[in-house]
């Protein structure tokens, strides 16, 4: 059984958390009409990145049961669908966390991730989880793990969320605009690509795009195959995109390379050390 996935990269507007939502709920809607089956949305899709100081990120981050939490459960579920968006999060202790959720078919909250890698200004921010990449089954599609944008620079992360059996790795991103060789893809989508190849599993990595308070986003969002090749998103674009991907993510449980080799179990764990 084959899976429709999707990456709604968007353009949100820091501070504007009315205009976010509107703009993630059209986007979700959208892949719902086009039979999407899991929608990945970017990483801060309810606030936007670029805060003016930790006291603007304070007021712009929500609770669990905050407003986009509650409009995106509700989108879930009227359109029977899987939906990863990641939050600005205020936690139960006041505490801010770069979040990512997991939503289920049922509109059920089913796992909340905290980014654990904080990027540049991030850790004047936020306070970094503590807990492995978040990895669910969700029925009828598979197993679905999450983290979150610089999350993806450890290929030891990475691995963690493939051993725990990870089918396909959804990652709210956003990917700042970086200076690269002319027709060079950016170097997030090459990693992505090499984590997907390396862990045999397929890859949603949903970027945006858009200026935002002078930071230019790269606008990369692909999607991949344990390959490692591009299902979607062969090459940045600067406009929102709706990038879609038919996925058979059974094909993620073979870790094979061939006749002769196996990607987890020729691992030399004894060499390894810790």
């Amino acid at each position: 059984m084959t899976t429709t996935v999707a990456c709604a990269q968007v353009a949100l507007r820091v501070g504007d958390a009315a205009a976010n939502l509107a703009t993630t709920e059209r986007a979700v809607d959208a892949a719902a009409e086009a039979g999407v089956r899991v929608v990945v949305l970017p990483e801060l899709a309810n606030s936007g990145y670029v805060f003016a100081d930790a006291g603007e990120a304070a007021a712009l981050a929500e609770p669990l049961d905050g407003p986009a939490v509650t409009a995106w459960s509700a989108a879930a579920r009227r359109h029977g669908l899987t939906l990863v968006a990641g939050l600005a999060e205020r936690g139960d202790d006041g505490r801010l966390h770069n979040s990512a959720v997991l939503i289920d078919p049922a509109g059920e909250l089913r796992a909340v991730y905290r980014k654990a890698h904080l990027f540049g200004t991030e850790k004047d921010v936020f306070t970094p989880g503590d807990a492995p990449p978040a990895v669910v089954d969700i029925p009828s599609v598979g197993r679905i793990g999450v983290m979150v944008c610089y999350d993806l620079e450890f290929p030891e992360w990475v691995r963690m969320a493939a051993l725990a059996g990870t089918e396909l790795l959804c990652a709210p991103v956003n990917w700042p605009l970086f200076p690269r060789p002319e027709g060079e893809r950016p170097s997030e989508v090459v990693r992505v690509q090499a984590n997907a190849a390396v862990n045999r599993m397929y890859v949603a990595a949903c970027d945006r795009v858009g200026d935002e308070r002078g930071v230019t986003w790269t606008g990369g969002s692909v999607i991949t195959d344990p390959d490692g090749f591009p299902l979607a998103g062969h090459r940045p674009s600067d406009d929102p995109e709706l990038l879609i991907a038919t996925c058979d993510l059974a094909e993620a449980r073979n870790k094979h390379l061939g006749a002769h080799n196996d990607v987890f179990t020729d691992r030399r764990t004894d060499l390894y050390g810790a």
